[in-house]
């Protein structure tokens, strides 16, 4: 049963956008990957789909939430800014199947409480894009990353 982490997809640069950055949406190309990522996320059947409360993404995971006929439910947990927060999340629910969208720097922290000394390199290649998402499996109270899902480089999904 495993936890997908998905990094909210393409919303233009921060400095572009003028307004609270918790409300800047997706861009065009950031809801181009997210519809892409319906497809890829459906095969693993989340029961439940956990979000950051940004718009950017509740954006993300919304036509999945429509695909499954699911609900989004916003977690400050998820929230840019808060990735000692995730971490306590992931682990109680090890053995769920859902999935969690949040930032880049929530991801960092989660990577680094999972992947404690990867080394640069290892970290470097773990480490989520914008549209990415890790399937994260548990076995004995433990979450190993067991498949990083990439962005597809041309076509409808690109970033």
């Amino acid at each position: 049963m495993p936890l997908l982490v998905v990094r909210h997809a393409n919303a233009g640069r921060r400095s572009a956008y003028k307004g609270d950055d918790r409300l800047r949406p997706l861009s065009t190309r950031g809801h181009q990957r997210a519809a892409a990522l319906v497809p890829l996320l459906c095969r693993y059947e989340p029961e439940s789909i956990l979000s950051s409360p940004f718009v950017r993404c509740v954006e993300t995971v919304t036509p999945l939430a429509e695909s499954l006929h699911l609900r989004v439910k916003s977690v400050d947990a998820l929230a840019e800014g808060h990735g000692a927060d995730a971490v306590p999340l992931l682990l109680g629910m090890a053995g769920d199947t859902a999935l969690l969208c949040t930032h880049g720097d929530v991801a960092v922290a989660i990577l680094e409480a999972l992947v404690p000394e990867p080394g640069a390199a290892l970290r470097s290649e773990l480490r989520l894009q914008k549209g990415e998402f890790w399937v994260i499996e548990s076995d004995n109270d433990a979450l190993t990353i067991v498949e990083h899902i990439r962005r597809v480089r041309g076509g409808s999904g690109s970033q």
